[in-house]
């Protein structure tokens, strides 16, 4: 039987010692009440906010899921999951992060795929360059605000530019039935834009 000597117990004890944080920090937990068609109802968050994060631990041990806080009811909260909801179940700990679901934002972005938190998926590392965060539920500028439209977009599409003049920054819609081809008008607009971006002119 190894020898155990007093002076290497102490060393390691008070190794262990110097590393203890004895500061108290408060945590607002709840439990998973009912999870299906990525919802949740969760029971204990009596403080949280409408649009902020949480994040779940389950009991399995997997990865922890993301989810925003939106339903704020009397008795319970319902939260949208940003996740597979398979590995959640009823009686699972959900927790505040005390921050409003928001993105970073720039031109870094800019021909990134990224999932609903902003952090790219496409295998391409960090987004670089200058961002700022800013929540997703944002209230869009008032038209005081605005830029004035002051020059026309051309989609590259002869019907739509003949009969419809839209200027750049303007707000459209493409109403249609199923299977009518507005995916591919939209597309097909950004797609014609590849002149300008050439130019170093591009069109956001």
């Amino acid at each position: 039987m190894a020898e155990i000597k007093p002076s290497e117990v102490t060393s390691i004890l008070r190794q262990q010692l110097q590393n203890v944080n004895l500061k108290t920090e408060m945590e607002e937990t709840g439990t998973v009440l009912l999870v299906g068609d990525g919802i949740a109802r969760v029971y204990g968050l009596q403080n949280v906010r409408s649009g902020e994060l949480v994040t779940f631990e389950t009991m399995s041990g997997s990865e922890n899921i993301t989810g925003i806080a939106l339903n704020l009811e009397e008795d319970n909260v319902g939260v949208v999951l940003l996740g597979d909801s398979k590995s959640l179940n009823e009686g699972d700990i959900c927790k505040r992060t005390g921050r409003i679901a928001s993105i970073k934002v720039g031109e870094g972005l800019l021909g990134r795929v990224i999932n609903t938190l902003g952090e790219p998926i496409d295998g391409k590392g960090a987004i670089e360059g200058e961002l700022c965060e800013m929540p997703i539920e944002r209230k869009a500028p008032g038209v005081i605000f605005r830029q004035p439209v002051k020059e026309p977009l051309q989609t590259g599409l002869k019907a739509v530019d003949a009969m419809i003049p839209i200027g750049r920054g303007q707000r459209e819609l493409i109403i249609g039935d199923r299977q009518t081809g507005k995916t591919a008008i939209a597309l097909d607009t950004i797609i014609n834009q590849k002149e300008f971006y050439e130019q170093c002119n591009p069109v956001y």
